[in-house]
């Protein structure tokens, strides 16, 4: 099974080796028939503590890397 790959951006790279991302998703409210965005805030493991705050990255699936961490930053 493929690993699903998210977009966002990084709001905290204050702990070690952990990054903070925040992914909007769009979707069409199935009643008002209205564009609506919801963002949700994903840990991500950051083993080269390379990404900064206001950095655009992608993040794919991994093993719990800890309690809150089961993504991981995409190296491009």
């Amino acid at each position: 099974m493929p690993k699903r790959i998210l977009q966002g951006v990084v709001v905290s790279d204050k702990n070690d080796k952990t990054i903070v991302v925040r992914v909007e998703r769009r979707f069409t409210h199935p009643m008002m028939k209205k564009t609506v965005r919801r963002t949700k805030k994903y840990h991500a493991h950051d083993e080269a503590n390379a990404a900064k705050t206001g950095d655009i990255v992608r993040i794919e699936e991994c093993r719990p890397m800890s309690r809150n961490k089961t993504w991981a930053l995409v190296v491009e």
